[in-house]
C-alpha cells in the first residue's frame, strides 16, 4: 500500500510549525499506524533528515501516549481505538493522511506530534487519590460493593488519560477526564474519605490549567478510545453540588 502523509512538524512550543508532505510506499495492510511511522522515520534517518517525533509506550491501547489527530479525528477514524491499535488496512490505498498533534492550549507542543500532557498529571495530584490504613492487605470481599456500583466504577476507571476528550472538544474541556476519575472513586467505599475535597480540588486545578467548559456536544464521548460514558459528567456535577452545599463531616454512601 502507498500513502501520502501530511505531517505537522514543529521544533518546540515557540515555533509556528508547518506541514510537510512525505510519500510512503510498500506499507503492509497489517501494519499499525505507528509501525508505518517507524518505516517513515527509518527512511528519514537514512536520508540524513530529522525523524518525526511522536509519543508511544505500550502500543497495546493502555498507556494513552499515542495521541495524534488523524484526518481531523482524535486517534483516527475507528471508534474505540487508540492510534497504536489503528491499522493501515483501515485506510484506502493511495489515500492522503493528515496527521497533527492535539490542538488544546493546555497541551503545548513539545516537538512535532508530541504534546505535554502533564496538566492531567497535576489534576490527578490535586485529588485523585485515596487514604488507606497501612498494614496487611484486607481479605478479599471484606468491603461489600453492589455489583451495579462496582461495574459503573470500573467502567469509569477505564480512562487512560490520553487527552482525546479535550482535543476533540471545541472548548478544550477536560471534564470527561476529570469526571471519570471523580466518578469511579466516589462510587467505591475506598474513595469516601476524600469524596468532597477531591471533586472541588480537581475541578479547581482543571480550571487553573486553562481547560474550557463543557460544550455539551458529546464529542468527548464519541472520540474516547475507551468509550467513557458522558453520564459521568452528570455524576461529577452531582458530586460537586454535594461538596459545595453539604457541611463537612463523615461521608456516607449514597446511591
Amino acid at each position: 500500500m502507498n500513502f501520502t502523509l501530511k505531517v505537522w512538524r514543529q521544533k518546540d512550543s515557540g515555533d509556528p510549525g508547518h506541514f510537510e508532505t512525505y510519500p510512503v510506499t510498500g506499507i503492509l495492510e497489517d501494519m499499525s499506524f505507528l509501525e508505518m511511522f517507524d518505516v517513515l522515520n527509518e527512511r528519514l534517518i537514512v536520508e540524513g533528515k530529522d525523524p518525526v517525533a511522536f509519543d508511544h509506550d505500550c502500543r497495546e491501547g493502555i498507556c494513552g501516549m499515542c495521541s495524534m489527530y488523524i484526518n481531523g479525528r482524535a486517534h483516527g477514524p475507528m471508534k474505540a481505538t487508540t492510534t497504536c491499535q489503528l491499522f493501515m488496512r483501515h485506510f484506502r490505498d493511495g489515500e492522503t493522511i493528515v496527521v497533527e498533534p492535539w490542538r488544546a492550549a493546555p497541551f503545548p507542543v513539545v516537538r512535532d506530534l508530541v504534546v505535554d500532557r502533564s496538566a492531567f498529571d497535576r489534576i490527578i495530584e490535586a485529588g485523585g487519590f485515596i487514604s488507606v490504613n497501612t498494614g496487611n492487605a484486607v481479605d478479599a470481599n471484606t468491603i461489600p460493593v453492589e455489583k451495579d456500583r462496582a461495574e459503573a466504577a470500573f467502567a469509569a476507571a477505564a480512562c487512560i488519560g490520553c487527552g482525546a476528550c479535550a482535543a476533540a472538544c471545541i472548548n478544550s474541556s477536560a471534564l470527561l477526564f476529570v469526571a471519570s476519575k471523580v466518578a469511579h472513586l466516589s462510587m467505591l467505599p475506598q474513595g469516601f474519605a476524600e469524596r468532597r475535597s477531591r471533586v472541588v480540588q480537581m475541578v479547581a486545578q482543571m480550571d487553573r490549567e486553562g481547560f474550557g467548559s463543557c460544550s455539551n456536544t458529546r464529542a468527548c464521548e464519541a472520540e474516547c478510545p475507551k468509550e467513557i460514558s458522558y453520564s459521568n459528567i452528570a455524576k461529577l456535577n452531582l458530586e460537586y453540588l454535594r461538596a459545595s452545599l453539604s457541611p463537612q463531616g463523615p461521608v456516607v454512601q449514597k446511591k
